[in-house]
């Protein structure tokens, strides 16, 4: 993989956390959420992160059952991921996110942030991990 920026996402029906790092020194941080269900106002988001950051690559997590089996937001999940492919032209690698969001609430805990004050940035530290699992090399491209 070239060196430069990668974006993760943590893709949910009503908001997308979105996660930046960089290929040479392979750590994730969370960035931004998006959130809203207007998928024109979504694309455009990420047309100007991607505007902003130039990504190499752009990784997406793949919610599944915790048996690893699909249900409807893995399919939802791979559509998103084919749909910035398409758009932007950029590889799209999937990562498998079962956990991610227990592994974010803790993150929060661990950082002092609970209750009510993690609902605005929850998505942001999934797309976190999500990217750091990709880093770690779990992902695959799409």
């Amino acid at each position: 993989m070239p060196e430069g920026s990668v974006l993760g996402f943590d893709f949910g029906e009503r908001r997308i956390g979105v996660a930046l790092g960089e290929t040479l020194i392979g750590i994730a941080h969370p960035h931004a959420t998006i959130d809203t269900v207007v998928n024109d106002e979504r694309f455009a988001a990420i047309a100007r992160l991607i505007t902003d950051w130039q990504p190499v690559a752009l990784v997406v997590g793949l919610p599944t059952h915790a048996d690893g089996t699909p249900h409807e937001m893995t399919r939802l999940a791979t559509r998103f991921g084919n749909r910035l492919k398409s758009r932007y032209g950029l590889p799209v690698y999937m990562v498998d996110e079962r956990h991610t969001s227990q592994v974010a609430e803790s993150m929060l805990g661990e950082a002092g942030v609970r209750g009510r004050k993690q609902k605005p940035v929850l998505d942001q530290v999934a797309a976190q991990a999500i990217l750091q699992s990709f880093f770690d090399g779990l992902g695959v491209p799409l």
